[in-house]
């Protein structure tokens, strides 16, 4: 709540602009994300463009290769060809190799706004084809040659090439098509002159071979789809945990905001309560009174005891609501002072022993001797003794037993334990019952109406304290609360110095008991 100024409130509920502006930006995020796994490739920009990229990223990745590649099977080619022919080959070649490398370089360049993804898949397998066709322009050049060297190195060129144009161009099936359909054509045109049955097994594992490639490429197709769906995934869900926490945190504000006009709103409304409040608790005590004469009809003395009890009623409540307030605002200012947890719920227990004693309660105390004091806020402890003696008594049937313990825990603090032998509370209720204004069903059938806001400051005081509350019940058995202290509130008293006493000596152990009974 430190954060909250008044600012907060007198904005009103209204996002800051920034803060809008981002989850705007965030919003928008998401739906891209959410729209490239909603993809399957072939219909959507913004994963058509994921794809596009990669194959870009290949083209300009392998364009070196397949130079170097151009460069060897020139030099091979030199065996049968001309080295002029030979050299216009390779210029053709690289001259495609540059333009598709250009072509690759300059969409990778280009924004993403600018794309149009189904422009640029069809301009990369025109592309494709023709730098195919380049490559295939070796078999115009060894056609008329009768070698069967030269025939099977072709045929391993082109081969080649199309293992390496379908991993290259794998994420562009139109390029894939386009690169490989001049190889088809080539290998089909340079295989036809021969008839013999030599050359049908070299056919078939030609023709096999290609069918693999086009399988290749379709496989490592589905491999980048399936890689950019999980990075899809990861990206989405980055997308919505920052969503999720964007909202977490306007909810969050709003909260903050809507606590801190609770809290105004309470401070002002208590003061207007209390003004009129406080005139009908006096002039309705100056009647119960009679502090003018005797009233004349009776009943109006009974009613001025109802108008007083209920003015003190409603005092109360404002009291608690706005103790509670504080408290869960983070406001309430612990005045803290040496107390004597031990003398605090005596004080307690002897100050409500006549209403214990109206109900025919027999009341327990059980106090470990030689307790040192604690380093609280006595108020505070006060009221939380107060509001758990209060209970046990107004839930507890007549003739029922409430005992009261305060002693040491295993760690070192303190604690007060307090048990009765009420209609106890279901397990299920206890969260409820811990809620601001929550009431259990046993205790509303067993007890008189109360406010619901006893426990809640109970837990929220001894919480401030750095100190837990705990409640343990059983139906029809009874209820115990337990208030520990932490260790670090124990105030040790220093022993006197004595120069002749050893400096390391155990610690007096803590025993014996003190046991009073108050019985009704």
């Amino acid at each position: 709540m430190s954060e909250v100024t008044a600012e907060m409130i007198e904005r009103g509920r209204g996002l800051d602009p920034r803060v809008a502006a981002q989850r705007r930006q965030l919003n928008a995020r998401v739906r891209e994300t959410r729209a490239k796994l909603t993809s399957d490739g072939t219909g959507n920009p913004i994963f058509d463009h994921e794809l596009l990229r990669l194959y870009a990223q290949s083209l300009t990745g392998a364009s070196p290769a397949m130079a170097l590649l151009a460069t060897a099977i020139g030099a091979m080619a030199l065996f049968w060809l001309p080295a002029r022919s030979v050299l216009i080959w390779m210029t053709l070649v690289s001259s495609g190799l540059m333009l598709t490398h250009g072509l690759a370089r300059r969409f990778l360049a280009k924004p993403d706004a600018d794309v149009i993804p189904r422009r640029w898949r069809k301009g990369f397998a025109l592309t494709a084809t023709f730098q195919g066709v380049l490559w295939a322009t070796i078999i115009v050049m060894l056609l008329n040659e009768q070698d069967p060297t030269a025939r099977t190195f072709v045929l391993f060129v082109l081969l080649l090439i199309a293992a390496m144009t379908a991993m290259v161009s794998a994420t562009n099936p139109l390029a894939v098509l386009g690169g490989l359909t001049p190889v088809m054509i080539a290998i089909g045109v340079f295989m036809s002159p021969v008839n013999n049955l030599q050359s049908l097994p070299i056919t078939l594992t030609a023709g096999g071979a290609l069918l693999y490639f086009i399988v290749l490429a379709r496989r490592l197709y589905s491999t980048a789809l399936a890689t950019l769906s999980l990075s899809m995934e990861k990206e989405a869900l980055i997308a919505e945990i920052e969503q999720a926490k964007s909202n977490s945190d306007e909810a969050r504000r709003r909260a903050e905001e809507a606590n801190l006009a609770k809290s105004r709103f309470l401070a002002t409304m208590s003061h207007e309560l209390r003004t009129p409040l406080n005139a009908i608790l006096g002039f309705s005590e100056v009647l119960k009174t009679e502090l003018f004469g005797p009233h004349h009809v009776p009943a109006y003395k009974e009613y001025s005891n109802d108008i007083h009890s209920s003015g003190q009623h409603l005092l109360m409540l404002i009291n608690e609501i706005l103790d509670l307030s504080r408290v869960e605002a983070g406001r309430y200012e612990l005045r803290e002072e040496s107390v004597s947890l031990a003398m605090v719920v005596e004080d307690c227990r002897h100050l409500l022993s006549l209403r214990a004693k109206n109900r025919n309660l027999t009341v327990t105390e059980t106090i470990e001797p030689d307790l040192p004091r604690i380093w609280a806020d006595e108020r505070a402890i006060r009221q939380v003794t107060l509001n758990l003696l209060t209970n046990a008594i107004k839930f507890t049937p007549q003739g029922g037993t409430i005992t009261i313990k305060v002693g040491w825990t295993a760690q070192g603090g303190q604690y007060i334990s307090i048990r009765d032998t009420g209609p106890g509370i279901p397990a299920e209720e206890i969260p409820v019952i811990m809620s601001s204004f929550g009431r259990g069903s046993l205790a509303q059938k067993n007890a008189d109406e109360g406010s619901g806001l006893g426990l809640p400051i109970v837990k929220g005081l001894i919480e401030l304290h750095g100190g837990t509350f705990t409640i343990k019940s059983e139906v029809r058995v009874g209820t115990e609360v337990i208030v520990v202290m932490p260790a670090e509130r124990v105030m040790d008293a220093l022993p006197q110095l004595d120069p002749e006493r050893p400096i390391l000596e155990d610690k007096p152990k803590r025993s014996g008991l003190r046991i009073t009974r108050t019985a009704a």
